[in-house]
């Protein structure tokens, strides 16, 4: 005998999307990231395994409740831009800290949710806090500071869906938005000739010189 369909709650007390087979809410409100109940590499199979054999209304729809998940918990909790660096024993070079992954996953989290614009303010965040630093040409935060580089043509692309889908509601904060980028970019930029280091932000400045909203 199939078991019932049930109207759920998540674990906050917030209504769950449609009904929940009641097995499958048992597995999910057990599913505690806890690699002796289930870990976060099997729940993140068992999604694209879904996501991938589903129709795209499916995708549509995990998408949708990835932002409505996001829209709350940015108003309650906004990443800590702080403490993204640190200095090296020799006084002079930095390295990239572990708060600098938490929020460069709060950023991935929300372009690859369709908030380009939310994530795009954080990497310009990002970029104004490397004004005034130095880096070895082949360290550590040089290769980070690459991968941010890309993180900010996946945000700009995510931006651009986001205005096609008819997603963003200001406009004007848009705008405001990619001219910070833009800003903390070109400052780096001058900053990184100074001291005579490698520029590590080029295709973000392709990605958004010639990028008219």
């Amino acid at each position: 005998m199939p078991a019932p369909e049930i109207a759920t709650q998540s674990p906050d007390g917030g209504k769950a999307l449609g009904h929940v087979n009641l097995m499958v809410d048992t597995l999910i409100a057990n599913a505690t990231i806890d690699e002796q109940v289930i870990s976060v590499t099997i729940l993140r199979a068992i999604t694209r395994s879904l996501l991938a054999s589903g129709s795209p209304s499916l995708a549509s729809a995990f998408t949708d409740a990835a932002r409505t998940r996001l829209r709350q918990t940015s108003a309650k909790r906004i990443a800590n831009t702080n403490g993204l660096f640190e200095t090296t024993m020799d006084g002079i070079h930095v390295v990239p800290t572990s708060n600098l992954d938490h929020v460069l996953a709060r950023v991935r989290s929300l372009y690859g949710a369709g908030m380009g614009f939310a994530s795009l303010g954080l990497l310009a965040t990002i970029v104004k806090a490397t004004v005034g630093l130095r880096w070895e040409r082949d360290g550590a935060m040089a290769a980070k500071l690459a991968v941010i580089d890309t993180d900010i043509s996946q945000a700009i692309q995510s931006c651009k869906e986001e205005l096609e889908s008819d997603r963003v509601n200001d406009l004007t904060n848009a705008r405001e938005t990619v001219s910070k980028l833009w800003l903390s970019v070109q400052e780096s930029l001058g900053d990184v000739e100074n001291w005579g280091g490698e520029f590590p932000f080029e295709r973000a400045v392709n990605s958004v010189e010639y990028w008219k909203i």
